[in-house]
This record gives structure tokens, C-alpha cells and sequence, in this order.
């Protein structure tokens, strides 16, 4: 019987076996594992299934395995949880171009040719400065239209050609990056493409998107981690730990959560674990 997938927007897929195997195993759970996870997954599937129940089970199933499986496998939840509103979105974003070198700054106000814009992310290297526009959306299916790059590559204009001072120097804007945890719908590729617009979303460009990012850089969000409960999360966005590394670098961020010693071991455990692979890479 042919077993069909309920997605957050209601639209029924086939379910995609490999497709699911393929997921599990980005969490680096062995072949063995991921085999094990799969085999315990097939007897509760059903017609109907929604997406949510099948992440559900699968990262309580990862998460028997080893805490650091079920956090990979999270991302894409994760980042979501860096919301309401996106502001640790964009803090997020500034530490991913960061690793490549640039000083960052956040949510800064210039003044354009014609009006003023306010910069998600500031980024500078050498003679490059950049504007970091951020789209963060709380939808699971959530893309960006068109109109969004339309809007963005009228606002570098406006910014481009002039002088800014940051980071006690003066610079001008030479590009700009659209980032979102979002996708990107076709005429939005298409038209970023076609005006050589930088562009991020979680599965674009198909080598190099944020999915592929974090896991090759190890720059999982602190909300990655699943000994961490909401409220515990946000204390930590808020005294600044936005990155896993963070907390592994500084474990006095643990002071901020009220519980136990052994709690606190277990979480920063999972949060070694889960940035054992740690390399370096330039955006």
C-alpha cells in the first residue's frame, strides 16, 4: 500500500523512504543506527501521516541514540526557534559571516540616496562591506516571493556609491547578501540569478545553503540543543550564547539556567558532541 505524507500545508506526498534515510543520516548517526531508526519508524507509519509526527518520532528515536543526533537533525526547527520576531536570527547570521573573517554589526540605520534603510547585518573584510538583509520566517514550508529580492536589490542601490563609517573606518557598501531560513521560490532564484543577487535560504545554492553551512562548519544555533527547554534557550540568546560554540567556549553561560549540576554536564556533553567536527571555512 502506497503510504502518502500529510505536509504542514496540508498538500499529501508519497512518503520517500530514501528521502527519510537520507535525513536521518545528516544527524552522523552510523549506517547501523540510521537503519535501526528507520526499522522502528516503518511499523507506525500510516496513511496520512503529518510531517510533524514523522520528525517527531524520528528525533525521539535519534535522541535514544545519542542527544548530539536528534540536535543535527533539528536544525531546521532550530532556527525557527530563534524567533519570534528574528531578532537572534540576524545576531545568528552575524556569526555565521563572522567565521569567515568579517566584523559584524546588527540591526544599524543609514542613509541612502533617496531614504533611509535599516541593515539587518553589517559585514566588513578588507575593502568589501557588505548589507545583510535577513528574512526570518516561522512557517515550516514558508518561501520568499519575488518581490523580496526585487525590494532588496533597490535598496543596495540606494545605499551603494556612498561613505559609511564603521568599525572605525569608512567604507562603502560593495554587495549585498539576502539570507533567509526560508525557501526561495523559482522566480526569486531566478531573478537573484539573473541580477547576480548573493542569496542564502536553507536549501540554496544547492551546494552551499545554510543547511550545508552549519553542518560542515558546526555552527549549530544554541536552540540546536535538546536538554535545553524553551525558557532555558531564550535566557541563553538573551545573555548572548547564540551558537553552540559559544557555550562549549564559555561554559559560565550555564550560571544563567536554574538547574541541576548534572543537568548542566549533560547539556554541555551533548553541546561538545555536537561540534566535535569543527572546521573553518570562508562564506
Amino acid at each position: 500500500m502506497k503510504i502518502y505524507v500529510k505536509k504542514y500545508s496540508g498538500e499529501l506526498v508519497p512518503f520517500e523512504p530514501q528521502k527519510l534515510k537520507h535525513s536521518l543520516s545528516k544527524s552522523e548517526a552510523s549506517e547501523e543506527e540510521v537503519e535501526k531508526v528507520f526499522q522502528r519508524i516503518q511499523p507506525r507509519l500510516y496513511d496520512g501521516i503529518s510531517t510533524r509526527e514523522l520528525y517527531e518520532l524520528a528525533f525521539d528515536l535519534l535522541k535514544n541514540h545519542r542527544d548530539s543526533y536528534a540536535a543535527r537533525y533539528s536544525l531546521k526547527k532550530a532556527l525557527r526557534d530563534l524567533g519570534p520576531e528574528g531578532f537572534y536570527f540576524e545576531k545568528w547570521i552575524g556569526k555565521l559571516f563572522a567565521n569567515g573573517g568579517y566584523q559584524t554589526i546588527t540591526g544599524k540605520t543609514v542613509q541612502g540616496h533617496a531614504v533611509t534603510h535599516e541593515i539587518d547585518v553589517i559585514a566588513t573584510k578588507g575593502d568589501t562591506m557588505l548589507a545583510i538583509e535577513c528574512k526570518f520566517r516561522n512557517d515550516v514550508d514558508a518561501k520568499i516571493s519575488v518581490t523580496t529580492p526585487m525590494y532588496f536589490l533597490s535598496r543596495v542601490k540606494d545605499i551603494k556609491g556612498l561613505s559609511f563609517s564603521f568599525f572605525e573606518t569608512s567604507q562603502q557598501f560593495t554587495d549585498g547578501w539576502l539570507v533567509t531560513n526560508a525557501y526561495l521560490t523559482t522566480d526569486s532564484i531566478r531573478f537573484g540569478e539573473y541580477y547576480k543577487l548573493n542569496m542564502l535560504a536553507w536549501d540554496y545554492p544547492a551546494k552551499n545553503n545554510i543547511k550545508n553551512k552549519v553542518d560542515n562548519l558546526a555552527l549549530y544555533p544554541v536552540t540546536c540543543l535538546t536538554n535545553l527547554n524553551s525558557m532555558e534557550k531564550s535566557l541563553l540568546l538573551k545573555n548572548g550564547c547564540i551558537l553552540v560554540r559559544d557555550l562549549v567556549e564559555n561554559p559560565d553561560y550555564l550560571q544563567y539556567l536554574q538547574t541541576a549540576t548534572h543537568q548542566k554536564k549533560r547539556i554541555l556533553i551533548e553541546a561538545q558532541e555536537l561540534i566535535h567536527s569543527l572546521v573553518t571555512e570562508e562564506i
